[in-house]
């Protein structure tokens, strides 16, 4: 439940009083005398999510995903996107016509699509015998297929065809986000140049940095044009990297995300992501029998703990890059922040950061 006097984290600023909600929304930020206990955060927004709690986003199932977007909402996660991997365009489609339906209801955000328009050379945990150019004709079928539910769209940009398809994603208000990219920094300015807006997440499936050949990292970090992911777990970025992101691209344009996969919540165990077995030991998952990194187990409360004890952030700056942040790059105007109007989307924390509560649309979760 709310406290009676929490640190309440505003667009203004922390303020030291109590939430008022009136149905599903926000009615009033009220400052109130006393010592405040604990955190009070807008709800997190993640735009990056393949499962969780043994639900997988991936298969493209509305039952499954109902069950995943249940699982992260009791962990802070009030809007989800569901991110689909690799697959082929008839999957695709079917996949889209299934979690249509929970975008419109509001259950998720949208539907990201990580692939099939993306390198071999750094196709991570994807499949590669699914990979191709990217078709614009396919990417009008999946939009249309969505009927609005389609958000954003991880292509390459040194494929053939992906500028013409990064200004084809722009023109339909579908976020071209630039990973799992061998491209040069000549290429990946290309893709900026052409409309794309956010980098998945920064670091990993992209060429290395080099002093002479510097690739994508320097040119999607630097850019006031680029919405930088970030998976916030050690297995994917050292504190360090973590630390350097943060500081140079900041809260601003910096979007924490878990890439959680339905391994997320559960214990060590075999289970799948798209066409892989995945093996996951000490909450890390790897493609089975590689140690190539098949998403996350964590959820984005644990990022913005790692953030803060981790990565050394303020609790102000974490939220920013786990809700307001996000929803600015999707246009989520309903979500994101703490302020009169918005819908009543909260999470509850201690001041250890332990989770105490969660409100979604102004209804508590049990958590």
């Amino acid at each position: 439940m709310l406290p009676n006097v929490g640190r309440i984290v505003t667009p203004e600023g922390v303020v030291a009083g109590a939430l008022v909600v009136e149905g599903d929304r926000i009615a009033a930020v009220e400052e109130r005398d006393g010592e405040p206990t604990g955190w009070v955060l807008p709800g997190f927004v993640d735009i990056h999510c393949h499962g969780g709690g043994g639900h997988s986003l991936t298969s493209g199932d509305a039952a499954s995903a109902r069950g995943a977007a249940a699982f992260h909402a009791s962990r802070g996660t009030t809007t989800l996107v569901a991110s689909l991997v690799s697959s082929t365009h008839e999957f695709l489609l079917e996949a889209t016509g299934n979690l249509a339906p929970l975008v419109a209801d509001g259950t998720l955000a949208g539907i990201h699509y990580e692939g099939p328009y993306i390198s071999k050379a750094e196709r991570g945990a994807h499949a590669a015998e699914v990979l191709r150019d990217p078709d614009t004709g396919e990417l009008g079928e999946l939009i249309d297929a969505g009927e609005g539910a389609v958000k954003m769209v991880t292509i390459a940009p040194e494929l053939p065809g992906a500028i013409e398809a990064i200004e084809f994603l722009d023109s339909r208000g579908v976020v071209p986000s630039i990973g799992h990219t061998d491209a040069s920094f000549e290429q990946t300015m290309d893709g900026i140049d052409a409309g794309a807006q956010s980098a998945t997440h920064l670091f990993n499936a992209m060429r290395g940095f080099d002093h002479r050949e510097p690739g994508p990292i320097p040119a999607l970090l630097a850019d006031e044009r680029i919405f930088s992911e970030i998976i916030a777990d050690t297995a994917h970025l050292h504190p360090g990297t973590m630390r350097f992101a943060f500081d140079v691209s900041l809260p601003g344009w910096t979007i924490l995300v878990s890439d959680a996969m339905d391994a997320a919540g559960l214990a060590d165990g075999t289970y799948r992501l798209g066409r892989h077995q995945v093996k996951v030991r000490e909450g890390v998952a790897t493609v089975a029998g590689t140690d190539t990194i098949a998403g996350s187990t964590i959820t984005l409360l644990d990022a913005v703990r790692n953030a803060v004890n981790l990565a050394g952030q303020s609790m102000e700056a974490a939220s920013q890059m786990a809700s307001a942040t996000p929803a600015e790059l999707l246009g989520l105007h309903e979500v994101g922040a703490i302020e009169p109007g918005r819908l009543a989307d909260a999470v509850v924390l201690d001041d250890d950061l332990n989770l105490v509560s969660v409100m979604r649309r102004g209804a508590w979760l049990q958590v």
